[in-house]
């Protein structure tokens, strides 16, 4: 586990770049926090550094938005705070083998419905900032936050 004090937003955009950065050809991300943490700002800099262009819009009310990375693939980011039950996932189609990286925000209310997470980004706010820990549940999650303390300087357990 990692964790970071972020000193504002411009701090969580900067770990949304430095994730994209050091990303692995296919993961998913699971983004936890209450309403305001921050997931939202962390997934629309996480795609805005891997070349998303124009808007990069919430999935707040359409559940799902999804982009072309310049890579290949697409990037799916999910809000499932209005889900209801986890059954509710069928009618989105989200068994799509051109995603390689799903975001998803509020992944406890689809439990069973996605996909298990590589790396789980829990956000918090703590004063001014936000807390952001960093969980990495499998072998491509660990890689990556490996990758990503390198990149950004950051010894583990902090």
């Amino acid at each position: 586990m990692t964790t970071l004090d972020l000193i504002d937003s411009d701090a969580t955009e900067a770990i949304g770049a430095a994730l994209a950065r050091t990303r692995p050809a296919h993961a998913v991300v699971h983004l936890i926090g209450d309403l305001g943490a921050g997931k939202s700002t962390l997934a629309r800099a996480l795609l805005r550094a891997l070349g998303v262009q124009g808007t990069i819009r919430s999935p707040t009310y359409t559940l799902v938005e999804r982009y072309p990375l310049t890579t290949g693939g697409e990037a799916w980011h999910l809000d499932l705070y209005r889900i209801g039950d986890a059954g509710e996932l069928e009618y989105l189609g989200l068994d799509a083998d051109e995603t390689v990286l799903w975001l998803i925000e509020w992944p406890e209310r689809g439990a069973g419905g996605t996909p298990a997470p590589d790396l789980v980004v829990r956000l918090s706010i703590e004063g001014d900032g936000r807390r952001i820990i960093l969980e990495s549940p499998s072998q491509v999650g660990e890689a990556w936050k490996a990758r990503f303390m390198s990149d950004h300087g950051v010894a583990d357990g902090l």
